[in-house]
């Protein structure tokens, strides 16, 4: 038989400063062959990132001791000295790391950084060669005009971009092993299609095997040939995923299918998973799983588990895997969107965000970057907006200049009747607390010297709205409603996994009892229990407090759980809007065609083929004259590249701007 390309015997990590060296990862076995894609499947905390941190030996042996086997292709990992691993780490092994704005150097720029790994990882010497290839690996992960994006930042690219910088930098050294962690979090699903084709072509060209972590149940239905479920640190069951996706055979994988939104069903998402996965060091007798089990009966609480056959190299850590033969995810029903409302709560006229670009010596400005130009909207109190489109359309920048986070350029955004763009900052700011946002970014928008119940509560101490006792209380039942323990207020921002953090984001825009929230990608970390519980209170809050929300995300899935309307973006401008049913069961745009045909989908009689866009993604310093969409359209003619499309009505409040709509 050939050797596994990685080979995991008895991994055990324990962290010193938790009770007693806590272990964090108990006795995991894995193993990947040549060309092969293991998918690695759990809640947030359970273990998987820093599964993937120890495998690279990233984690500091004064803060965690690593005990057990890791063989790269025979060579023993856990027993080379730092200077040897280092030349392995980034060359024969890569990882991209689930926060992409945390592992960039934000004072590098992003043509500097990648510059660095392809030095170090090929061979290559000569500026001009390495710049190539640099740009090569840019250009390969959908970055538009590479070469200029050299001299950018990574604080001037959005969440999806520098994802794909990390993706490019992990692929420069043309790695043996990948160990992707959550690399498709913040990416469109266009581009998520993208990335995980190249990767699949990566993997025949190469043989290059890939350790894929994700929450993204039609990720690893699409992509991964072996799957594994941990839990609390353990692994509970493993199977082919042709074989798991037919009927998982564990009450916890159960439970992570049934919990999923679904786009081509159109069904509301489970109540998720009731509980929280144990904390690390807790003591558990038997079954790790059984306080958070309907099928829980006496031996689970009193014995483990052991490894029991399935079928077809399928297997399972529960004593009652064989009385559970009826899958959740029957149980669904269908998504009942909510009654339309006269009022308009927030309404947005030919709003524009233009971004000066500064050259030479003097700075001065030789064109501009037109984040947005020209959007449009209404919202109603009580109901959701989705907005969607590609990273990089203008998405998060129509919700921040919503909130005058950044400066528009034109338009006007009247709230109750009154500009927000024409207010002072001391008028703005009563006004604060009827208007939040949930950041793409959590840990980039906490401050890492406080604490998490200092993060919450911060506006309400800062507006006066309660007193600091009140106050904490408070903060407690935030935890508690977002999925996390009122204890955690004590805790730090670092101390948390990417989930759990974007939870606190959450918890801190429910804080000030808002009106309206701009909700920024705010499940995109999260694994697809927590989404569901998530997702589920953001609709509960919705109808006891009439909540409106702008729902900005790349999940298309979740719009159709969760939105009531939804407008699709590309290049800083609206092409198509109405409601969900009309977009989403009949869309009109090619744009909004090809989105749909990349949402990766579990069951397979639902997948259709995906509808790949030719070209480049143009630049919005250099938008196409005509319809901005005419370079990458299949149903593109000569008139498309002279003339933008005028606002066309389909039917009810469905409209779109295409030539060819009707």
């Amino acid at each position: 038989m050939t050797e596994p390309v990685l080979e995991v015997r008895d991994l055990t990590v324990r962290i010193s400063h938790l009770g007693g060296g806590a272990a964090v990862v108990d006795g995991l076995n894995l193993e990947i062959a040549h060309g092969e894609t293991l998918a690695l499947l759990g809640e947030s905390g359970c273990g998987k990132s820093m599964t993937a941190l120890a495998l690279m030996r990233l984690l500091s042996p004064t803060a965690a001791e690593v005990a057990g086997r890791v063989r790269l292709s025979g060579t023993d990992l856990l027993g080379l000295p730092e200077p040897v691993m280092r030349e392995i780490r980034g060359g024969r092994m890569a990882m991209v790391f689930q926060e992409p704005q945390t592992a960039l150097n934000p004072v590098l720029t992003v043509g500097a950084q990648i510059a660095e790994a392809v030095r170090r990882h090929t061979g290559l010497r000569r500026a001009r060669q390495v710049n190539d290839r640099a740009a090569e690996l840019l250009a390969e992960v959908g970055i538009p005009t590479p070469r200029e994006r050299f001299a950018d930042y990574p604080h001037q690219l959005s969440g999806g971009m520098k994802q794909r910088v990390m993706i490019a930098m992990a692929l420069a050294g043309q790695p043996q092993l990948l160990i992707a962690d959550e690399p498709t979090t913040a990416l469109d699903v266009t581009i998520q299609a993208e990335i995980l084709k190249l990767l699949k072509d990566l993997q025949r060209q190469s043989g290059m095997a890939l350790l894929l972590i994700t929450h993204d149940l039609g990720v690893v239905a699409e992509t991964a040939d072996h799957l594994a479920v941990m839990y609390a640190g353990r692994l509970v069951e493993e199977a082919p995923c042709a074989v798991f996706f037919d009927g998982p055979a564990h009450p916890y994988s159960r439970r992570l299918l049934a919990s999923r939104p679904s786009l081509p069903r159109r069904v509301a998402v489970g109540a998720g998973i009731p509980g929280r996965v144990p904390a690390p060091g807790a003591v558990v007798a038997g079954c790790l799983f059984a306080a958070r089990c309907d099928l829980v009966r006496p031996e689970c609480r009193s014995r483990e588990p052991s490894w029991q056959p399935v079928a077809g190299g399928h297997r399972v850590r529960c004593h009652r895997w064989a009385d559970a033969t009826q899958r959740l995810v029957d149980g669904l029903v269908p998504v009942q969107p909510l009654t339309g409302k006269d009022e308009v709560l927030l309404r947005v006229e030919n709003l524009a965000v233009h971004f000066p670009v500064r050259r030479g010596l003097l700075r001065r400005e030789v064109g501009r970057v037109r984040a947005v130009d020209g959007v449009s909207l209404t919202l109603q109190p009580g109901r959701t907006l989705a907005l969607v489109g590609e990273s990089g359309c203008g998405k998060t920048t129509v919700g921040r200049a919503l909130l005058r986070l950044v400066a528009p350029t034109a338009g006007a955004v009247w709230y109750h009747g009154r500009d927000l763009m024409l207010l002072a900052e001391d008028e703005l700011r009563p006004l604060r607390k009827d208007l939040q946002i949930v950041f793409q970014d959590a840990y980039g928008a906490m401050n890492p010297r406080q604490r998490v119940g200092d993060v919450i509560g911060e506006g309400l101490w800062s507006m006066k709205l309660m007193p600091r006792d009140a106050g904490r209380r408070r903060v407690a039942e935030l935890l508690e409603q977002v999925g996390l323990a009122a204890d955690d207020a004590g805790r730090w921002p670092h101390q948390f996994s990417g989930g759990q953090r974007q939870r606190i984001g959450i918890a801190r825009a429910l804080a000030l009892d808002p009106r309206l929230i701009v909700c920024d990608e705010p499940t995109s970390a999260l694994d697809v229990s927590v989404q569901a519980q998530i997702l589920n209170l953001l609709e509960r809050l919705q109808r006891e407090r009439v909540i409106a929300y702008l729902f900005i995300t790349h999940d298309l899935s979740v719009v159709a759980e969760m939105a009531d309307e939804v407008a699709v973006m590309y290049l800083g401008r609206i092409v198509e809007q109405g409601t969900v049913d009309e977009v989403l069961d009949h869309p009109r745009h090619p744009y909004t065609r090809a989105l749909l045909s990349a949402v990766p989908v579990v069951e397979k009689a639902e997948r259709r083929p995906v509808i790949r866009l030719a070209g480049e993604r143009p630049s919005p310093a250099d938008p196409p004259a005509g319809c901005r969409f005419h370079p990458r359209c299949p149903d593109a003619r000569p008139v498309c590249a002279q003339v933008y499309p005028p606002e066309i009505r389909v039917g009810g409040r469905h409209s779109v701007h295409c030539l060819w709509a009707n």
